[in-house]
């Protein structure tokens, strides 16, 4: 009994090495987070740190694009708008304008 302990031991230990030795860093945390449309198909989430960098996350169902804008007054007049995609071969793009 002892030795089946000992041998699901190790293979739990290989399960979950690869969680440990990934090489990509681990996701922000980000402390605030809302739904921006009645129907919860866009979920933005956001922090910022002590030298006021702001981090966002934004998760949308879409069909291949989004379009993100940030603006002093709620605004398209002077307002700051990011985006991004997948075109159809799988390649993502990103602009900021």
């Amino acid at each position: 009994m002892a030795a089946l302990f000992s041998r699901i031991k190790g293979m739990l230990f290989l399960l979950f090495l690869p969680c440990f030795c990934s090489a990509q860093p681990a996701p922000p945390l980000l402390r605030f987070s809302n739904f921006l449309d009645p129907s919860n198909m866009v979920y933005l989430r956001w922090d910022h740190d002590e030298r006021e960098l702001m981090t966002f996350e934004l998760q949308v169902r879409t069909t291949g694009w989004v379009a993100f804008g940030f603006s002093p007054h709620g605004e398209l007049p002077g307002s700051d708008i990011v985006i991004g995609g997948v075109f159809p071969n799988g390649s993502i793009y990103f602009s900021v304008s």
